[in-house]
């Protein structure tokens, strides 16, 4: 199945975007082949390839002959999935999932999905528009993963934002909130983002640079660069070793953003009883990691995540008062992972707007044509995780309504 025509602004107008200088075209549909891509897309470099794989099987998706299958990088991110395979959550639910596959990079999740040798993965909310809208992969958000849970991290000799000019900033993705809201601060701070070039100092330039979150504490370390910015549990890592220093959290700069969703290919959701069971597992899951955290940790240490369980419970928990320079709005809570499914329409919105302000080292053209005020109904399908919100009741998360506004720091 192709995904619909994209919601394209009245105002917006060009041509047909390309995909590495390859013209864009529909992806991983039944039967049809996975159109792969390179590097650059996501990453600092570009290949200038393309991959390409096998058809997708007739039971790649949507079907109840075979499990389910889980990608997911080694990050809190991936929590709720987690969770939910860990105390057959699924199972509960009435659904089949193998053990989940980890990945070391974003692109290579990204491209497992595409080919469709995973189902169901956790993906950066800005990469789930760049895969839906310049690659066109009918991709379907079905939940949040959670809320908060980033920060910039600098090397400790750095204590002032000043101070980057001339150094060298790794985000984990140019399609992701932490390169959004690195930027923000950024030119809040008087700073130029650049990338592809030399930061001057003399010119208050700040490089960019993509990396695998696997590679940033080793990096900073060894000073190859100033900081990074990305979810836990590497920020507390770094904190706990004693190599960075949390300079902000993110959740501080956008109240209650969301980092990642979990992302489904859109053919699962013609099953209603499976998507419903999977939407089900992932709110169960949410209650689970916010209510049980040192539990949580201890089971995401134990099988699926790498990092120290000390760093695990530590990116779980408050620690705001332990880092209060990093704390500009202490109302908003934005030291705290939160794990919570709804997925807000204003912020689809706000998250369109946001990334068009972004340098984005790869294809980006569909920013502007999107219309931001159709997209979220578009890209996110939450009919499943409502209803499991009536299931659990909203309050459970702290929600209000399925309504907010959006907020962002000045500063």
């Amino acid at each position: 199945m192709s995904p619909k025509p994209l919601p394209v602004s009245p105002t917006a107008a060009g041509p047909t975007p390309t995909i590495l200088g390859i013209p864009r075209r529909t992806v991983v549909g039944a039967g049809a082949s996975a159109v792969g891509f390179g590097a650059a897309a996501v990453g600092a470099h570009a290949l200038g390839r393309q991959f390409a794989s096998e058809a997708t099987p007739r039971t790649a998706v949507g079907t109840a002959e075979r499990p389910v299958r889980i990608g997911y990088l080694p990050i809190t991110d991936a929590a709720p999935l987690l969770l939910a395979h860990a105390r057959d959550t699924f199972g509960h639910h009435g659904l089949r999932a193998t053990e989940p596959v980890r990945f070391r990079s974003w692109n290579s999740l990204m491209e497992a999905f595409i080919a469709g040798r995973v189902d169901v993965i956790h993906l950066l909310m800005p990469m789930a528009l760049y895969m839906r809208y310049q690659l066109r992969v009918p991709a379907k958000v079905l939940a949040w993963n959670h809320v908060n849970g980033s920060a910039l991290t600098l090397h400790p000799e750095y204590t002032d934002l000043a101070q980057l000019a001339g150094r060298t900033v790794a985000v984990p993705s140019w399609f992701s909130i932490h390169n959004v809201l690195l930027q923000r601060l950024l030119r809040q701070a008087g700073l130029v983002p650049v990338i592809r070039s030399e930061p001057r100092a003399e010119q208050h330039e700040v490089g960019l640079i993509v990396m695998a979150p696997s590679d940033m504490i080793p990096a900073l370390t060894n000073r190859t660069i100033a900081g990074f910015t990305v979810a836990d549990p590497f920020n507390s890592a770094a904190a706990l070793g004693g190599s960075g220093r949390i300079h902000r959290y993110l959740g501080d700069v956008w109240r209650q953003h969301a980092c990642c969703a979990t992302v489904v290919h859109e053919s699962l959701l013609n099953d209603d009883e499976r998507a419903a069971a999977l939407a089900n597992a992932l709110a169960d899951a949410s209650v689970f990691g916010r209510e049980r955290r040192d539990e949580a940790a201890k089971l995401l240490a134990d099988t699926y995540l790498p990092q120290k369980p000390k760093a695990i419970v530590y990116a779980l928990t408050d620690h705001g008062r332990e880092h209060a320079e990093a704390i500009h709005n202490p109302s908003w809570g934005g030291q705290l992972l939160e794990f919570t499914p709804f997925p807000y329409p204003s912020y689809t919105r706000e998250l369109v707007v946001q990334m068009r302000e972004t340098l984005i080292d790869a294809p980006s053209d569909f920013l502007r044509s999107l219309n931001a005020d159709a997209v979220h109904a578009d890209l996110v399908d939450d009919r499943f995780v409502r209803r499991a919100l009536d299931r659990l009741g909203a309050g459970t998360f702290g929600m209000k309504s399925f309504d907010r506004t959006e907020e962002l720091s000045d500063g």
